[in-house]
């Protein structure tokens, strides 16, 4: 998934798919139409209430690397660890750069 469109039309697709209306979603869920019609409609939802609409649809979460390079010969050595995503860390880029951007330099006040 790349964005809230694309799951929101998933969310349409399902709820269709089982021949559900929006105003059932109060019976499967205890969510009003209205506030089910806007998830729908693209608005941002915590975690916890996409849970369980997902539940109230029969779908489910899943969560899964973007890029994973999966080596099926184990290499040896340091360039030939792999991380727990089966890459290579030899591959890993370093992003010592990143801690700046989001925590600011260490020397600042």
């Amino acid at each position: 998934m790349k964005d809230i469109d694309e799951i929101a039309a998933l969310l349409i697709e399902q709820r269709k798919k089982l021949g559900i209306e929006q105003k059932d979603m109060y019976m499967r869920i205890g969510m009003k139409q209205q506030q089910y019609q806007r998830i729908e409609a693209g608005s941002d939802v915590k975690l916890s209430t996409l849970l369980r609409v997902l539940e109230g649809l029969d779908l489910e979460l899943f969560i899964a690397p973007k890029r994973a390079e999966v080596i099926s010969v184990p290499m040896q050595g340091k360039a030939g660890r792999q991380s727990q995503f089966g890459i290579s860390e030899a591959s890993l880029e370093d992003d010592s750069d990143d801690l700046e951007f989001w925590f600011g330099s260490e020397g600042s006040s």
